[in-house]
């Protein structure tokens, strides 16, 4: 029997094989700053030229159906079989092959150059893809020789952005409109995808979800980064005073550590909606969205009875009298028959002027070792209201979110300092 004689290609193959097992083999001591740089962007390049044969063979394993040798359904599950990559991937990558081999010849030269990597190759098809079959030839021509030069000094993510605005360099007489067409489109289609999906676990955690159009996405995203940011920055701070601190000092003050970005975001967004003020939302049956804490006269004063919200939520002491502090959440103090005793008179908090001295005196949080800013703190009462303390400058200081709900909480000591600082240690 006659052997069928191998395709020229299989022995690049093999060579490329062969090369890279010398270059495997090779000591990597004797290999300088230069020439170790110079090779990453060489290795770069060929990285991308290889990718671009291997788009082009999965162009051509589409033509000749390279799945009717094991009975895949498409070339893409076949490829997804036979290399382990996701089937989500396959598909993007013959989607993309198929796309560039067929209509965009400059960016086959440039990918299989090197010069354009499969990211970018897939950002540049995205784009012109997107202009839609009635922009002329001549322009789309142009609108894909453009990208292409601009891989030279772009990413995919900037050539996205670019691709969206392509005919505003090369044709900005359609430009203009084809934009303000896409825009309306893609705002029809986000505001038909708004959701807000929330829902208890029934261990205290509420998990949500939420699909918003990108405006209001970046407005959120400014809102709570605008809380997160002044957090994140003392929290580093003091993090890098605690590493100072001699590993034998047991009690560290809290908030020494730095949390993670989504941390701190999370932090952020509660401490949003407790900002939340009641005027700023629409009445809901009358009540506006006013949150009720309702607790006995006890609790107020440090004991330890549970409190309630009245959307039937039970919270802890120490939260309860966190909660109690915030003009913006009214509480409830029942007596022993459970007769109303004080449904958040005004002279409990701290008005504007108390608030503004607050502020010029303190300039911060007062606990020991935090630098939130003044924005970021509320008024806290050195004595408590329910034991006969006055709400008055004297005996006020700006505390954090975070050292507000601490100064709280039965679990930790509260140290005044000769500085006026809290330093709050947590309890054995």
């Amino acid at each position: 029997m006659t052997e069928t004689a191998l395709h020229p290609l299989a022995g690049v193959v093999a060579r490329l094989h062969d090369d890279l097992d010398e270059g495997f083999d090779l000591g990597l001591l004797t290999l300088g700053p230069t020439e170790t740089g110079g090779a990453l962007v060489e290795l770069e390049r060929a990285a991308n030229r290889l990718a671009a044969l291997q788009s082009r063979l999965l162009a051509h394993a589409t033509d000749v159906q390279v799945e009717d040798e094991t009975g895949a359904p498409s070339t893409a599950v076949w490829f997804a079989n036979a290399t382990h990559v996701t089937r989500a991937e396959a598909h993007r990558r013959v989607r993309v092959a198929v796309a560039t081999d067929e209509r965009y010849d400059a960016l086959v030269a440039a990918c299989s150059s090197g010069a354009v990597s499969p990211g970018q190759a897939e950002a540049i098809v995205g784009a012109l893809d997107d202009l839609g079959g009635d922009v002329a030839g001549r322009v789309r021509d142009e609108a894909e020789e453009t990208l292409v030069g601009f891989a030279a000094d772009h990413d995919a993510k900037d050539l996205r952005v670019l691709g969206r605005r392509i005919l505003d360099i090369v044709a900005p007489a359609i430009g203009e409109a084809r934009e303000a067409e896409l825009l309306a489109k893609e705002e029809r289609e986000a505001a038909a995808r708004i959701r807000l999906t929330m829902r208890e676990d029934g261990h205290g955690c509420v998990h949500g979800k939420f699909t918003v159009p990108e405006m209001h996405g970046a407005m959120f995203a400014k809102m709570i980064d605008a809380i997160a940011s002044p957090r994140r920055d003392h929290l580093r701070a003091n993090n890098d005073a605690a590493d100072a601190v001699a590993p034998e000092t047991a009690d560290t003050p809290v908030g020494g550590d730095a949390r993670p970005l989504w941390e701190e975001r999370g932090q952020a967004f509660v401490e949003l909606i407790e900002r939340m003020r009641d005027a700023d939302l629409p009445d809901a049956a009358g009540a506006g969205a006013t949150v009720v804490v309702t607790m006995q006269l006890d609790t107020l004063t440090g004991g330890l009875a549970a409190a309630s919200l009245d959307t039937g939520h039970r919270l802890s002491p120490g939260e309860a009298r966190r909660l109690a502090c915030g003009a913006d959440l009214v509480p409830a103090v029942l007596g022993t028959k459970s007769e109303v005793l004080d449904l958040g008179r005004s002279a409990r908090f701290h008005n504007k002027p108390q608030r503004i001295a607050l502020i010029l005196r303190d300039g911060g949080c007062t606990a020991e070792g935090c630098d939130a800013p003044p924005q970021r703190c509320e008024a806290h009462h050195d004595d408590p209201w329910a034991r006969g303390g006055k709400t008055s400058v004297a005996r006020g200081r700006l505390l954090c979110w975070h050292h507000h709900r601490v100064a709280h909480d039965p679990t930790y000591l509260t140290e005044t300092l000769g500085t006026g600082k809290l330093r709050f240690t947590r309890r054995n």
